[in-house]
């Protein structure tokens, strides 16, 4: 059981980690200090459910429905696009220092929503944790399958919460006005890359 967990943990911190839309979004918001630790917990949630579903079977239904997956494709493209242009007009603005740390926050509503259209559109969410980790997971039987998914939702716990939490800690230096438009500009490539790689994938 201890092997399956370390298998779990290794390889859902490598789905998790390279930078995504969750990771920026998430680093954006513990910038600004907003609802960053929510954020993380929502993300935290989502893959869980999702890591669950794939690791127990739904895998395979996800699979036999590509127009399922074509319309989240669809909407995921739409968010982050939108998300991507935000970004780089924050950055061509330019009015960083005209506003407190801290400042711009969004309401607790519109935080929950942004999340779970940042996680929950887009496609390779589902690749990542149902059908990838799934597939593995499958692998497994009895209380090694349910170590293997306790390893890979521990991944997810364990980065987005560090991740919300060393933002928010290095926010005084990383909300500077200089860093904080690279930031947006690279939040802003991101998300269109993203968005690019989806349209492409269609």
């Amino acid at each position: 059981m201890i092997t399956a967990t370390i298998q779990g943990l290794l390889l859902g911190g490598s789905m998790i980690i390279p930078i995504g839309a969750q990771n920026a979004y998430i680093l954006n918001q513990g910038i600004k200090r907003n609802h960053h630790f929510l954020t993380a917990t929502i993300c935290i949630i989502c893959d869980a459910l999702l890591i669950s579903a794939g690791v127990f079977g739904a895998g395979s239904l996800l699979a036999l429905n590509p127009n399922l997956l074509h319309i989240i494709t669809w909407g995921g493209i739409v968010f982050l696009t939108s998300y991507g242009a935000l970004s780089f007009r924050s950055a061509w603005r330019y009015q960083y220092g005209k506003t407190a740390l801290g400042g711009g926050h969004k309401s607790r509503k519109m935080v929950i929503m942004a999340t779970l259209a940042v996680t929950l559109l887009n496609p390779h969410v589902y690749l990542d944790t149902v059908v990838v980790l799934g597939s593995v997971g499958n692998q497994f039987t009895g209380d090694s399958r349910l170590a293997f998914a306790g390893g890979t939702i521990l991944a997810s716990i364990l980065w987005f919460y560090g991740l919300a939490f060393s933002a928010a800690k290095f926010s005084v230096w990383l909300n500077q006005p200089k860093v904080q438009r690279v930031i947006d500009i690279t939040v802003g490539c991101i998300m269109w890359l993203i968005a690019s790689s989806l349209y492409r994938s269609l």
